[in-house]
This record gives structure tokens, C-alpha cells and sequence, in this order.
């Protein structure tokens, strides 16, 4: 009886361990966000996508990384150490393609999209007292242009190409993140910054309540030279304080991207909660109320995830 006892104790306890086993594994399943520089649009809604997941999707922890921007975003989510990541729309493209001078030494094969988001827009702002009033003025003055090869640098670098201008037409270039390029401007060590986000970024904003400033325009012709992902956009007068009239610039859809491998099911839930908990996002930054259903499968340059595709087909959208 006692040999019975212990041999139904033990075999409990292997159940229960197995148990508990299958449920440690579940509760392994990680979601690392990949956003941006923490004075950015792609951290703060990074945050609130990770408060999504980790709230609605079943056994899965969050986790959300500071980076760079698009391009470090891709090569981590090659090298399989990201499950979701905020991108330019160009600089996708430049990675399916593999475009060395913008940082991708090689295709990037097992990119996925979940869904295009909201647009960036290109938003370049000087002091007032350095006298810039359009991009040729920029010629001989001081500009940050993004981290190196950040989605923000390879924005800067198309605009100045369109325009038959180079980095060389400027005093000095600075490859800086936008918090660090607001610091400089207010203490006067810097004319310009360049700043490829959503509407109404904080380091921006930061900046316009501490120094006078101007929005500087880039001309609509640029948008034709470039072509897609670039369109013509305007940054509406009071997105910034002291900012009394709407500023031509450039606009590129931001896209949610995955990993091939990521199975179906979490790709799915992924998508399906984010349309689900907008209000969230938008809680987050007011440049979430551009995230609309019928836009996410519009112009990506990438192919979707099947998750994600099974989603819009339920949807109606596919």
C-alpha cells in the first residue's frame, strides 16, 4: 500500500512538474519592441504596445529597447533579436533590397510586416537668430542630421541630394539623437536640427519652449523627385510653439515589422491587438490617431506575415 501511495505521490508530482513546466515555457514567450531614441515618437507608443501585448496576449512577457531607429530596428530583427520594430518606410525598402550606403550590406530576408502606421514627417527647425528661412539658407550654418544612418539621416541625405546639395554645403554636421540635438541649440552651439517623426515630438516641442524657432519648408518638389515612399505633406500651423503657418515638407509611412519566424498565431495576436487598443496608442502620442485599419496593408514594401494577413482577411481588407 505504502509502495502504491509513494509511486501515486511521485507520478503527482511529475504531472504537476510538467505542469508547471508547460506553463513556465509559455510564460517564456517574449516580445522585445524595438523603437527609438527615448525623445522620440517610437518609444512612447513602443511602451504602450508592449502595456498591449503584455495585458492581452496570454503567458507573454514585453519588453521594450531604446534604439537607434529604423535601420539598427531591421538588423536586430534579422538577427532575431527583436519581435516587433517601428521603421521608415524607405529605409524597408532599402533592407528587402539591400542597400549598402543606407546600412544593409545585404538583403534582409526575414523581414515581415504586421502593418503601415502613421506617416513621419521630415521636420526641420532652426533658432530664429541663425536667419534660416528655407533649405538653401542652410548653406554655411550648422545641422543635426540624425544618428548615423538612422531612418532620420537617410532622409536627410535624400532631401539634399534631390536638391543638388550635399552635407559639404554645411559649416558642420552634427549625427546626433533629438534630444541631444535641442540641448545644443539651446545653448547656441548648433543652427538646426533635422528630425524625421510624428507630429508634435517632444524634443521639439521642448525646444520651441525654450528658444524662438523656425520650421523650416522643403520645397513639394522634392516628393516628385524622390517618388514613393516620399509625399508631399504639410506640418499644420501650431504643431509648434511659435509656428503660425502650415510648413511644406515630406511625409513616409512608419511600418510595424516582424520576423518570418515568428509562428502565425503570436504575428496574429500581435496585429489583432494593436487595432484593438488604438485608444491606448493614441493615450500615448497624438501621432497614433493617423493608425487606421483600411491604410495597414497600404504600400508596403515588404510581404506581410501570414499572422497578420489572417487578420485582415478576417477584416475584410484582403
Amino acid at each position: 500500500m505504502l509502495n502504491f501511495r509513494t509511486k501515486f505521490v511521485a507520478a503527482g508530482a511529475m504531472a504537476l512538474s510538467l505542469g508547471l513546466g508547460a506553463a513556465s515555457a509559455k510564460a517564456q514567450e517574449f516580445i522585445n519592441v524595438l523603437t527609438g531614441g527615448t525623445s522620440g515618437v517610437y518609444y512612447p507608443l513602443g511602451v504602450a504596445l508592449s502595456e498591449i501585448y503584455g495585458k492581452n496576449i496570454p503567458g507573454v512577457r514585453t519588453q521594450v529597447q531604446a534604439t537607434k531607429a529604423s535601420v539598427e530596428n531591421l538588423n536586430l530583427l534579422q538577427q532575431g533579436k527583436g519581435e516587433i520594430a517601428f521603421a521608415l518606410g524607405d529605409s524597408v525598402k532599402a533592407a528587402a533590397e539591400g542597400d549598402k550606403e543606407a546600412g544593409f550590406p545585404n538583403k534582409l530576408d526575414k523581414l515581415r510586416a504586421i502593418a503601415a502606421i502613421y506617416p513621419n514627417y521630415v521636420q526641420i527647425v532652426a533658432s530664429q537668430e541663425a536667419g534660416i528661412k528655407s533649405f538653401a539658407d542652410l548653406k554655411g550654418k550648422s545641422l543635426s542630421v540624425g544618428a548615423p544612418k538612422s531612418g532620420t539621416e537617410l532622409n536627410a541625405r535624400a532631401i539634399f541630394g534631390a536638391l543638388g546639395m550635399s552635407y559639404q554645403d554645411l559649416s558642420r554636421t552634427e549625427y546626433l539623437p533629438f534630444g541631444e540635438s535641442v540641448e545644443l541649440m539651446k545653448n547656441r552651439q548648433l543652427d538646426a536640427t533635422l528630425q524625421s517623426a510624428g507630429l508634435g515630438v517632444a524634443s521639439i516641442k521642448d525646444l520651441a519652449s525654450s528658444v524662438p524657432i523656425t520650421v523650416v519648408a522643403v520645397p513639394a518638389e522634392v516628393a516628385q523627385k524622390l517618388g514613393a515612399p516620399f509625399q508631399a505633406a504639410n506640418i499644420p500651423a501650431g504643431t509648434y510653439q511659435g509656428q503660425t503657418e502650415d510648413v511644406p515638407t515630406l511625409a513616409i509611412t512608419n511600418i510595424l515589422v516582424t520576423r518570418s519566424d515568428l509562428s502565425d498565431d503570436e504575428a496574429y495576436q500581435m496585429t489583432k491587438q494593436l487595432f484593438e487598443h488604438l485608444d491606448q496608442m493614441v493615450a500615448a502620442h497624438s501621432a497614433a490617431k493617423s493608425i487606421k485599419l483600411e491604410d495597414a496593408v497600404k504600400g508596403l514594401p515588404i510581404p506581410l506575415h501570414p499572422g497578420a494577413e489572417r487578420y485582415y482577411k478576417e477584416k475584410g481588407l484582403l
